[in-house]
């Protein structure tokens, strides 16, 4: 004969003891517990959901303000974030302090801004390959700089240096 199996809640299995035949006593055995089972990853894992709508709405404050720039500001704006990622990765070779979140919070602005930038050349009608062909153009005629927070650095050396000659 087979044992009923009965379900008390969706997240927890119970399977009630048999009953006792003549002649065996009774077990104390009573039954199997199934805890909650993780079905998907993210379900587990998941934020509490005020912190993930605070998250989206900055990233959508994010993504308002580079669409107000122009695409020749986004364009410079690029630069300069590509040159802050090369400082970050030269800082990092050379065992110097720095914030390694800082790596994909630059990574993901500069995907934003070519997002935004795409978006605007698929507007304007141009298709894939041509796209890939202004790029390199726009890429083979920036001149080579150094990032901003570099340029401060040298402007703050060349200051102090000024107050020591005077």
């Amino acid at each position: 004969m087979w044992a009923s199996i009965s379900l008390s809640t969706p997240s927890s299995l119970t399977f009630p003891p048999k009953s006792t035949t003549a002649g065996l006593t009774k077990s104390s055995f009573h039954g199997i517990r199934i805890g909650f089972v993780c079905t998907t990853r993210s379900s587990c894992q998941s934020k509490p959901p005020s912190l993930s709508v605070v998250v989206m709405a900055k990233r959508e404050e994010e993504m308002k303000e580079i669409r107000a720039k122009t695409t020749a500001e986004i364009n410079e704006e690029i630069v300069n974030l590509k040159g802050e990622l090369f400082m970050l990765r030269l800082q990092k070779s050379a065992r110097n302090e720095f914030k390694s979140s800082e790596f994909r919070r630059m990574r993901k602005m500069i995907a934003r801004m070519l997002t935004v930038k795409r978006e605007r050349e698929i507007d304007e009608g141009i298709n894939k390959r041509l796209s890939r062909k202004l790029d390199r153009k726009w890429k083979n005629g920036i001149v080579a700089q150094p990032p901003p927070s570099l340029r401060k650095l040298q402007e703050e050396e060349a200051a102090v240096e000024a107050e020591k000659a005077a």
